[in-house]
């Protein structure tokens, strides 16, 4: 009788994978920033904090993501209202049209505002390294969190509580402010924070729209790693920002709990037609999310096929070729393959340990939540510190860094927990007893999973290789210290490609991005057709 795997002997896998390539860089990190020594000398958390500068970065870094947060939920928070209230034709077409910024790579979206909002733009102005600029990028990108959170809890709030309400005297306005928003707190609240945490931790978006001028730490990070070669200094920046992170999080959780509310359960769909004015609130919210969504992604596409020469494919046609310029040690098409050969290589790498760290988890062993915990910690720590972590640590026992697989391995790690929370709620409702059978009649423990579980969570597995797949083929931040130069990807050929001066350069930039942005929207789509009815656990 060949005998079953033991939850602590399949957690080893995930936890080798996650420990060396996730712990140990943030153990160095940290030991770097409280032992090591700044470039000019001395402690580097005392060098970072004794400069001037620093007060200013973080300064900028938090009242930027205040702003975008609150930006966000003022233009999210009506359109949830009208989505969840209002029944109206391509009401569900728009709605997922909402979710398609949240998947665009950060790179894409600075890209599409630069197009929109640079120079030849259609405004006739240049907001290039301006506020405005970052401010409006960051609504647009994050717009969907709070438009789908927000609407999921209004849909599930019964209207009735709001009728009794206006029928002891209070107005629509008393009534939204005393009943409403208070019942909705803790989904305005969730989301508010998770626009918070992305856009404190930007990087894509404000490196393109702001540049050094407007740092944040995720940026002065970048540059005194990359730039000055101060790696003291950069790791006591990055434990800043974890610190940041961490006080976030404990206020969100707090918040959670004390304003979560019990709520009465609703009728099946409230929602109803337009009638009167309000075709003018349903018109006035969807034309502002046409206008967030539709002018940057819309203007991205016009400024690729608009070159010197007039309209055409001249700037598709010029990614066969390098031009000596553009920061590129290769043509600008590799970039597409590479990306693509580095997507497939993480996939599988996120699917397999992902597969094994679901697998334990939804087997409550006594291993189990603390193996849960730590596949999900990538997700909190930004993708530039991850980065930069790799870049100081993965030198010994074997020099990594310029290893060709170091990038889908950077990838796979922040692409793990997709995998987890999509297999995980399909394992957990699968019956015990069906594997046992088949153990009784012979099967083997890989032919049980096979041929028991296989078919089973496949869907799942699927929506998970979707999301590792999309987050591979954007990921910027971690890729930017580690990439190769003769091995670019798409997101580091766009950057560089902007980076230098040229209307040439910058068509072609605005070619790549498309075609990332085609890319990483068929993954959505997909990733939306396979999702199981229950979607995942997220």
């Amino acid at each position: 009788m060949k005998l079953r795997p033991t939850p602590v002997a399949l957690a080893t896998v995930p936890i080798a994978f996650v420990g060396y390539f996730f712990v140990y860089p943030m153990v160095t990190v940290l030991l770097n920033a409280l032992t090591g020594e700044a470039a000019g000398g001395g402690n580097p958390m005392l060098t970072a904090l004794e400069r001037p500068s620093l007060v200013g970065i973080l300064w900028f870094t938090t009242w930027q993501a205040v702003a975008s947060t609150a930006l966000t939920l003022a233009l999210g928070l009506p359109a949830a209202y009208v989505f969840a209230r209002y029944q109206f034709p391509g009401r569900r077409t728009l709605l997922a049209a909402t979710v398609v910024p949240f998947v665009l790579p950060t790179v894409v979206t600075g890209t599409a505002f630069l197009a929109l909002l640079g120079p030849g733009g259609p405004l006739g102005v240049d907001l290039r390294r301006s506020v405005p600029a970052i401010l409006l990028a960051h609504v647009f990108a994050n717009y969907a969190v709070v438009v789908r959170t927000v609407a999921t809890a209004w849909e599930q709030l019964d209207r009735r509580v709001e009728e009794a309400a206006q029928t002891l005297g209070a107005n629509r306005l008393r009534t939204l402010i005393g009943v409403t928003l208070p019942l909705l707190a803790p989904a305005i609240a969730s989301a508010a924070s998770i626009v918070f945490l992305f856009t404190f931790t930007s990087f894509g978006i404000i490196l393109i729209l702001g540049g050094i001028g407007l740092a944040t730490l995720e940026v002065e990070i970048w540059r005194q790693a990359t730039a000055l070669l101060d790696l003291g200094v950069a790791a006591a920046l990055a434990v800043i920002q974890l610190v940041g992170v961490t006080i976030a999080l404990v206020l969100y959780g707090r918040t959670q709990r004390r304003r979560a509310v019990q709520l009465v359960a609703a009728p099946a769909d409230q929602r109803h037609r337009p009638r009167g004015r309000a075709w003018l609130l349903v018109g006035g919210n969807l034309a502002v999310a046409a206008a967030l969504i539709g002018l940057p992604v819309g203007m991205l596409v016009v400024r690729s096929v608009q070159g010197s020469g007039g309209w055409g494919l001249t700037n598709y046609a010029g990614l066969a070729t390098r031009a000596t310029d553009s920061g590129l040690f290769v043509a600008p098409i590799e970039a597409i393959a590479n990306s693509l050969r580095f997507a497939l290589v993480a996939t599988l790498i996120a699917v397999m340990v992902g597969m094994v760290a679901a697998v334990v988890v939804a087997s409550r062993s006594p291993v189990a939540r603390g193996l849960d915990t730590l596949v999900m910690l990538p997700l909190g720590t930004s993708a530039v510190t991850l980065g930069f972590g790799f870049l100081i640590a993965l030198d010994a026992p074997i020099d990594l860094r310029t290893s060709p697989w170091l990038i889908p391995i950077a990838h796979a790690l922040v692409a793990v927990p997709f995998v987890v929370r999509s297999a995980l709620p399909v394992l957990r409702r699968i019956q015990q007893r069906l594997r046992d059978a088949a153990a009784t009649l012979g099967a083997s423990p890989r032919r049980v999973f096979l041929e028991v579980d296989g078919p089973l969570v496949g869907r799942a597995v699927a929506v998970g290789a979707g999301f590792a797949f999309a987050v591979s083929l954007g990921e910027f931040g971690a890729t930017s210290f580690i990439a190769r130069p003769d091995a670019p990807t798409l997101p580091i050929a766009i950057y560089r490609l902007i980076s230098r001066p040229g209307e040439v350069l910058f068509g072609r930039a605005m070619a790549l991005a498309v075609i990332l942005m085609v890319l990483t929207t068929v993954a959505a789509m997909a990733i939306e057709r396979l999702r199981p009815g229950g979607g995942g656990e997220f």
